[in-house]
């Protein structure tokens, strides 16, 4: 692909993730940031859309507390994790961190 062709793909991609920015509710932005200010060493697991289910993404904290939410797409989630400077992995590929399993164990 010419350098030309890449730049409108970036700029399409863009557009296409801030218009999916309207389309999440401020109620739910709002939650996921103060998750991560509220938080520290909190890290976004981006989980892929399935036929039951939308993309989400979960944020873990240091201690294992976490947060999932459907988010509009997996790029939307990738881009907000940059945005607020946390990591982001893509579920399935990356594991969840064995803190977060730990979590869920002890609020049972």
């Amino acid at each position: 692909m010419n350098p030309i062709g890449r730049f409108f793909s970036r700029t399409r991609r863009r557009a296409s993730t801030a218009k999916q920015d309207r389309g999440l509710d401020d109620a739910t932005r709002s939650v996921l940031g103060e998750f991560i200010q509220q938080r520290r060493g909190v890290e976004g697991w981006v989980e892929s859309a399935t036929r039951f289910n939308k993309p989400s993404l979960l944020l873990v904290a240091h201690d294992g507390e976490w947060l999932r939410r459907s988010v509009p797409s997996g790029a939307w989630a990738f881009d907000f994790c940059a945005k607020h400077k946390i990591p982001g992995y893509q579920a399935g590929v990356v594991p969840y961190p064995q803190r977060k399993r730990d979590w869920d164990a002890r609020h049972r």
